[in-house]
């Protein structure tokens, strides 16, 4: 049994002994509020498909969470992730046409110059912090310059998005939920400018996702609100992810010397490498869906109504579907991990996602090849999201 508001001893730290557990002696496993945990492979594939059984809005879950009248409701219920039809195709649709594969070609330059200054900034100071100094700084760019939100007032994204995003976790104190509040409301503020500015002096439709999504709102579009609250979910989504796909695969490559060595040798595997990465340790280790109707799994009927918390940390490792799933395999293929969920919610950034990974571990590893994690790192302390707080390290 695992509960979500009562972590085990040394969970945040190895999370994977208890997901193997639920996996194969409670695949269904309830919760002390009603909700159940689903932690194998198959059943989340059959969640992430089924969108008629299984939904995304999450008013019902939220209301009684957050207050239907706070600024978290208000943002968690109207942005992308926890949205269904019509909004989440209208909305996706956009983003989608904002990421083309010729768009991103046309950013990876901007990437590359980005990373290899952050490089030259490490390798002058010898002793790094490798989340404030390389992993966090790279998506707040990319993500920035997709909005078109100058650099000189950045500084902020960051905390507002660990806060919006720490409101996710099953359970918080009254601190964790006026931080997520306020983050809100400074959020909006913040954009406030930036849109009314951006209304004036529209800006290339083909790469600025805000231009793009302003132009929707003529043409029954998004409103006031769903715009400026997918705003905030596009600097968090596309900040946060990656930021601990960096930041994890760094970790890993540290601890898997040999396979350090392997990549070394065989740059040209950095892509299926990221992949890996993302599968043996997934920067969101949980997803939602709420059920539409009664559903059974494994004998068990799940009430409609019910909250399910989608363990893709554990489906990540699940020997049904991955050979050696708890060791590092570089080359792995097939390699279809759900670390960017699946079906029709599958990550609208995820290129951009695996390109960022890409450039920023195939340049940093080339740079630095005996680079070392030193004593001090801090695993991040929430559940939905794996990641490292601090990870200091010599380069």
């Amino acid at each position: 049994m695992l509960s979500l508001t009562a972590l085990p001893d040394g969970f945040n730290e190895n999370p994977y002994p208890t997901y193997a557990a639920l996996r194969e002696d409670m695949p269904v496993c309830q919760q002390p509020d009603g909700s159940v945990i689903l932690s194998r492979y198959e059943d989340l594939d059959i969640v992430y498909r089924d969108t008629s059984r299984f939904i995304s809005d999450k008013k019902a879950v939220f209301g009684p969470k957050y207050g239907v009248n706070s600024p978290l409701y208000e943002h968690h219920t109207t942005s992308l992730v926890f949205n269904d039809p019509p909004l989440h195709t209208r909305v996706r649709k956009v983003m989608v046409g904002a990421m083309t594969p010729r768009a991103l070609a046309q950013m990876e330059p901007g990437l590359i110059a980005l990373v290899d200054q952050l490089l030259d900034q490490m390798e002058a100071k010898g002793r790094v912090e490798l989340i404030k100094d390389f992993a966090g700084a790279i998506p707040i760019e990319i993500i920035g310059n997709l909005l078109g939100i100058p650099r000189s007032e950045r500084e902020p994204l960051r905390d507002w998005s660990l806060a919006i995003l720490g409101a996710l976790e099953p359970q918080l104190t009254h601190e964790q939920e006026a931080w997520g509040n306020r983050a809100v409301i400074e959020f909006k503020d913040f954009l406030k400018g930036i849109i009314d500015d951006r209304r004036a002096k529209p800006g290339d439709a083909d790469t600025d996702v805000l231009t793009r999504l302003m132009q929707d709102e003529t043409d029954g579009g998004l409103t006031e609100v769903e715009l400026y609250q997918n705003c905030i979910f596009i600097l968090n989504a596309g900040h946060e992810t990656t930021t601990n796909l960096i930041g994890n695969g760094l970790n890993l490559l540290d601890r898997h010397r040999d396979a350090r060595t392997e990549l070394l040798a065989r740059p040209d595997l950095i892509s299926l490498a990221v992949d890996e990465f993302l599968r043996v340790e997934s920067p969101n280790q949980f997803g939602n869906r709420l059920t539409a109707q009664d559903v059974t799994f494994h004998g068990q009927t799940i009430p409609a109504g019910t909250d399910i918390h989608l363990c893709i940390g554990a489906a990540n490792r699940d020997p049904r579907q991955f050979d050696r799933p708890d060791d590092l395999v570089l080359d792995r293929r097939p390699n279809k991990h759900h670390a960017f969920a699946g079906g029709p919610h599958t990550c609208v950034g995820l290129s951009l996602a695996r390109m960022e990974g890409r450039v920023a571990l195939g340049r940093f590893l080339a740079r630095f090849p005996d680079y070392q994690i030193l004593e001090g790192a801090e695993r991040g302390r929430r559940i939905r999201f794996r990641g490292f707080a601090t990870l200091p390290a010599l380069v």
